[in-house]
């Protein structure tokens, strides 16, 4: 019995599930890609609960609150940090695309690739809405309209609007509140038994990434999705690691601590599977909870590290690749554009790259078409982009909560020491 322990807890069997992925991926491709349901099956499940978990952890935070002016000062700061760290990312990618050249001497002729296999990404790209029209659709058509689509935005708009309300009525108020409280804990729940079945997710989008482009697609392009990784590792551990230390806590107990869901982000490539499991582990870690509602829902829009860097890293190596000269100049233009087109991203698999063709229709020295000689690796650097994002708004929600006084710095420390526990069914409220 005693041998079969490891085996019991999840993150050993997210590995197994990941292996077994990648080995049936290898051996039987039309299998693998077949296997695409589970993994896609096992998102949706999770995804069922994001909008009721976020939606009562930020009313119910929102409507607790005292002073509603504390909850303005913390959007504005979690929007100031998110700004900061996202340029830093962005920077980072140019850096080392200019630097390490992945794209130098591929010397492809935009004119032999089939625009076709660009044309269907730049046109959802094209269909993203403008500032205007973004704004216009965080305002849901209906109250239960947000939650029906998962609309997160939509939903973090009708929660702090709903906290408002509950903290000028009183005790109905706070009757309300403890509602939200109680029904949290139900979705926290379904979440915990629905977490479960993470392994046989992990292993039907592994076998369907390997199936569909297999080892072939990765070796050709082994030095794109090589810098891509080290540099996403780079951020994390010199950049996130020092805004970690100057808050008080180390990077790498972090990334011990949520290994579970960075597992589960590796083998579905979805940063969002984990998202509800991330504001609970937050909180065990001493984070207040209208905090850890806020900063992580609104991180999947506007806190996107790993989607920043792949954004200016893949574009400079299309210009490489292609032989396209690019100034200084316009490389900072590209950087400027980038700070805008990132925001539209979220935390699904492929949304960085419908963004990073956004971002390259405002840059028309590089051909469009030279997309193509990303399709085939875009998957295995999306579990990159996903790990990277995770990791990023977990830290800011560390780092924000200790800048707003909404940090318990003991608990922190004493859950980072002793390491990842079996999760309650439920948060500690508070």
């Amino acid at each position: 019995m005693g041998l079969l322990r490891p085996f019991k807890v999840l993150y050993v069997q997210v590995l197994i599930g990941i292996a077994l992925g990648v080995l049936v991926g290898a051996l039987w491709p039309q299998v693998g890609v077949a296997l695409k349901p589970l993994g896609d099956g096992f998102v949706k499940l999770i995804k069922m609960a994001i909008a009721p978990v976020i939606f009562c952890t930020i009313a119910g935070g929102i409507a607790r609150m005292s002073d509603i002016k504390a909850f303005g000062r913390l959007g504005a700061k979690t929007l100031l940090y998110f700004e900061v760290v996202s340029t830093f990312a962005l920077a980072l990618g140019l850096l080392v695309g200019r630097t390490v050249q992945p794209g130098r001497g591929f010397n492809v002729d935009p004119a032999s690739l089939d625009p076709h296999i660009a044309a269907s990404y730049l046109a959802k790209a094209k269909a993203a809405p403008g500032v205007a029209e973004y704004l216009l659709a965080l305002i849901p058509d209906t109250f239960f309209g947000a939650f029906a689509e998962g609309a997160l935005l939509q939903v973090l708009v009708i929660a702090v609007i709903t906290g408002f309300a509950c903290s000028r009525m009183g005790e109905f108020g706070h009757k309300v509140s403890d509602f939200l409280d109680q029904a949290s804990k139900l979705f926290f729940g379904i979440i915990a038994v629905v977490v479960r079945l993470a392994p046989i997710g992990a292993f039907g989008a592994m076998g369907f990434t390997i199936g569909k482009y297999g080892v072939a697609a990765l070796v050709k392009l082994a030095a794109l999705v090589a810098t891509f990784y080290a540099t996403s590792i780079l951020f994390v551990v010199v950049v996130l690691g020092i805004i970690a230390a100057l808050a008080g806590f180390s990077i790498f107990k972090f990334l011990a601590y949520i290994r579970e869901e960075l597992l589960i982000v590796l083998g579905t490539s979805s940063s969002e599977s984990v998202l509800p499991q991330m504001i609970e582990k937050l909180q065990r870690l001493g984070a207040g909870k209208s905090t850890a509602g806020l900063v992580i829902p609104a991180g999947y829009s506007f806190n996107l590290d790993g989607t920043n860097i792949y954004m200016t890293l893949a574009t400079l190596f299309l210009a490489q690749a292609t032989n396209t000269p690019i100034t200084l100049t316009q490389e900072l233009t590209l950087l400027a554009v980038a700070m805008l087109t990132s925001k539209g991203a979220s935390g699904v698999t492929g949304a960085g790259f419908i963004t990073l063709a956004a971002t390259l229709a405002v840059v028309p020295n590089i051909p469009i078409a030279a997309l193509a000689l990303l399709v085939g690796v875009d998957r295995f650097m999306s579990e990159c982009r996903a790990l990277t994002n995770l990791v990023g708004n977990g830290v800011a929600t560390l780092v924000i909560a200790r800048w707003d006084k909404d940090l318990d710095r003991e608990t922190l420390a004493r859950e980072l020491a002793r390491g990842p526990t079996a999760a309650p069914a439920a948060p500690a409220a508070g």
